[in-house]
């Protein structure tokens, strides 16, 4: 019987939900910071349905990836120190904790006013709770705050990934870019 190869990246579907993920909160960023300041109008109004619906989307696919990610596994940590191990591990938990709190903030903060939840006009989600204004104003600070926070620390989880690219040229980006972008070296006995 025969040992499975260890795995030195991560794999086509953990790269896939990354990268769409990244793209989808980036692109509710943007809209997000650009729809408070429009006018009061229908077209608010659908913008706002298109956010909501993208970031329940978003905590679907989050969701998705936290269970491929126990049942895939993922590729051994690369050298390195130890402390750099834990910070990396503190970030990636960071983030995750963030990607599931902002879209569960933003449906309870549409719950706690009062307002139905249809997924792209096809779905009724359930209200998280009953109208209330304090939940609204805690849901509110905690989606307000948590962009932010979310923001810091996507600039600097895509700044150390450049950092080891680029300074360090270690293959911690490219474990997370498709193989036919950065293939092994032509020494490489696999």
């Amino acid at each position: 019987m025969s040992t499975p190869p260890i795995r030195d990246r991560w794999g086509r579907v953990h790269q896939l939900l990354h990268w769409g993920i990244a793209a989808m909160i980036l692109g509710l960023a943007a809209v997000g910071l650009w729809m408070t300041g429009m006018p009061n109008s229908m077209d608010k109004l659908q913008v706002y349905a298109l956010h909501k619906s993208f970031g329940i989307t978003v905590l679907a696919l989050v969701l998705l990836r936290l269970g491929w990610r126990l049942a895939a596994g993922r590729p051994p940590a690369l050298p390195g120190p130890a402390w750099q191990t834990r910070l990396a591990s503190a970030m990636h938990g960071l983030l995750y904790l963030l990607m599931l709190a902002m879209p569960l903030s933003g449906w309870l903060y549409n719950s706690a006013s009062n307002f139905p939840l249809r997924w792209f006009g096809v779905v009724t989600l359930p209200a998280l709770s009953g109208p209330s204004p304090e939940l609204k104003a805690i849901a509110g600070a905690v989606h307000e705050w948590g962009f932010w926070l979310l923001a810091l620390l996507v600039a600097v989880h895509a700044g150390a990934a450049l950092k080891h690219h680029l300074v360090d040229r270690d293959a911690t980006l490219a474990r997370m870019l498709p193989r036919a972008l950065f293939p092994p070296p032509k020494d490489d006995a696999r």
